[in-house]
């Protein structure tokens, strides 16, 4: 059973940083991409990141390169979402995401984000709230 467990949000103030995890579980990190995803009040769910699963390159939304960074432990089957820098229209709920298997090898393979309707797995999301 595929699970997707997200914790490390908060309230900070513009130019803090804070870190994100993703526990996941029913698969191995090496076998799946895993992206990151947002959703502000009032606003649809983007994509902000996609990592693949062979090398941990990941690919940004313009929005966030610069400040945020990927990276993994293999051994806690974990994924980490590092912000840095930031601004009140980061605030959002903040959700990890996986493809089905179907897919795995097509999601983030490119250099583009791919839209939650390639995603079946998800987490339950944590609250990221920036603000002075």
């Amino acid at each position: 059973q595929v699970q997707l467990v997200e914790s490390g949000g908060g309230l900070v103030q513009p130019g803090d940083s804070l870190r994100l995890s993703c526990i996941v579980s029913g698969f191995s990190l090496d076998e799946s991409p895993i992206a990151w995803f947002r959703q502000a009040p009032g606003q649809g769910r983007e994509a902000v990141t996609c990592t693949r699963s062979a090398d941990s390159s990941t690919n940004y939304a313009a929005s966030v390169k610069s400040r945020f960074v990927v990276d993994r432990d293999n051994a806690k089957n974990t994924v980490y979402l590092q912000m840095n820098s930031l601004k009140p229209e980061d605030t959002a709920v903040y959700y990890c995401a996986a493809p089905p298997s179907e897919t795995r090898d097509l999601v983030c393979s490119d250099d583009r984000l791919y839209a939650r309707s390639w995603y079946d797995y998800w987490g339950q999301g944590t609250q990221v709230t920036v603000s002075s």
